[in-house]
C-alpha cells in the first residue's frame, strides 16, 4: 500500500469471486472506480488477475480450482488494514480457522459457494459475491461491492448478467 492510501479513510473496494477464467466485460465496468479490487479465488487464469489491474491494484487468493503454477504464488488467506477496517479474504468460508470478532476482523470475504450473500455475524460483515465467472445451475452472475467510509462498511451484490 502507497503512502496516499495511509493517510485515507474512505475507500471503494471492488469484490469479485469464481472467475474460473472468464473475466466478462460486465465484471470490469462494475470494478471501475474501484480504489481496490480482491478476489476472493477460483481465478482460473492469470490473464484474469492482469485484466483487474488495469483498473485498480488487486489482492487476490487462490482458490480450490487454482491448480496451475502461477497460482502458488497466492496465499490461501490475506489480511488487509485499510484505515481502521480489518479485511480477512478466505476463498472458502469452511477453511475459515479463527473466530473474526476475537481477532478484531471487521469484514469476512469468501467465495466458492457461487451464492452471492452479505450478512452480519457478531459485528463482522460477511460478503460473499457469488461467481462472475460461467454461470452455474440458476444461480446469478454476480459481484461486489465494499464501501469503507471511515469505521462505517456497506456493501451490495452487484447482479452481472441475468
Amino acid at each position: 500500500m502507497n503512502e496516499d492510501w495511509k493517510a485515507k479513510n474512505n475507500f471503494i473496494i471492488g469484490i469479485i469471486s469464481d472467475t474460473h477464467g472468464l473475466l466478462r466485460p460486465e465484471a470490469i465496468e462494475a470494478m471501475q472506480g474501484s480504489d481496490m479490487i480482491i478476489h476472493a479465488g477460483d481465478i482460473g487464469k492469470e490473464l484474469v488477475l492482469d485484466k483487474l489491474r488495469s483498473v485498480a491494484p488487486v489482492v487476490a487468493v487462490r482458490g480450490n480450482m487454482d491448480s496451475e503454477c502461477w497460482a502458488y504464488k497466492l496465499r490461501k488467506t490475506e489480511i488487509l488494514e485499510l484505515h481502521k477496517t480489518i479485511i480477512y479474504v478466505t476463498h472458502d468460508i469452511n477453511s475459515l480457522d479463527l473466530d473474526p470478532s476475537a481477532s478484531h476482523i471487521h469484514v469476512v470475504i469468501s467465495g466458492h459457494t457461487h451464492r452471492p450473500s452479505i450478512g452480519r455475524h457478531n459485528s463482522v460483515l460477511y460478503i460473499n459475491p457469488g461467481s462472475a465467472g460461467p454461470r452455474r445451475f440458476t444461480l446469478p452472475v454476480s459481484s461486489a461491492l465494499l464501501n469503507i467510509r471511515g469505521t462505517s462498511l456497506d456493501a451490495k451484490i452487484i447482479t452481472l448478467k441475468k
